[in-house]
């Protein structure tokens, strides 16, 4: 689950919740912002097309966001 890293990069990048789905929309990526919220609340998983957009938007390699503390 890669929601607590896609939010943290988020913040860190100044991007509110809704800006980000928005962008998200204009790549391509059908999601609402239901669906955004629990992807970064980890009660969903994020699936292939949202990883590798997301990344896009955060200016981030995708295996960056699965990084772990460990």
């Amino acid at each position: 689950m890669v929601g607590k890293n896609i939010e943290f990069l988020r913040k860190e990048k100044g991007i509110k919740q809704k800006n980000m789905v928005a962008k998200m929309q204009t790549m391509g990526c059908d999601i609402n912002p239901t669906s955004y919220s629990k992807l970064e609340g980890q009660l969903r998983s994020a699936a292939d097309n949202e990883i590798y957009v997301i990344a896009k938007i955060l200016n981030v390699k995708m295996e960056d966001l699965f990084e772990t503390d460990e």
